[in-house]
């Protein structure tokens, strides 16, 4: 956890606090555990803001530990999304 850089520490924020993001997926990107994940969010958001997102993970409004997930809850892609093709970012 120590080895992160300030643009991960962000990233894993901003994807603790997506409802859809598994805690699973951050542990496969960044190799930071749940545990680290809630050290993170306790470390960087203000005590309010950080019991905010634990009572979201933990009310069941979140679908952040894969196997809780719903079946029929698959991956997210938004529509505005720009296709990726040979590692590169397709143009309009």
């Amino acid at each position: 956890m120590d080895n992160l850089l300030e643009k991960d520490i962000d990233r894993i924020i901003e994807m603790a606090w997506e409802d859809r993001t598994p805690f699973e997926a951050i542990l496969v990107q960044f190799g930071t555990s749940e545990a680290q994940v809630i050290k993170i969010m306790r470390s960087n958001l203000k005590r309010t803001s950080f019991n905010l997102w634990r009572k979201r993970v933990n009310d069941g409004v979140s679908q952040k530990h894969a196997k809780k997930r719903l079946s029929d809850i698959g991956r997210f892609k938004c529509t505005l999304q720009k296709s990726v093709s040979l590692n590169k970012i397709s143009k309009r």
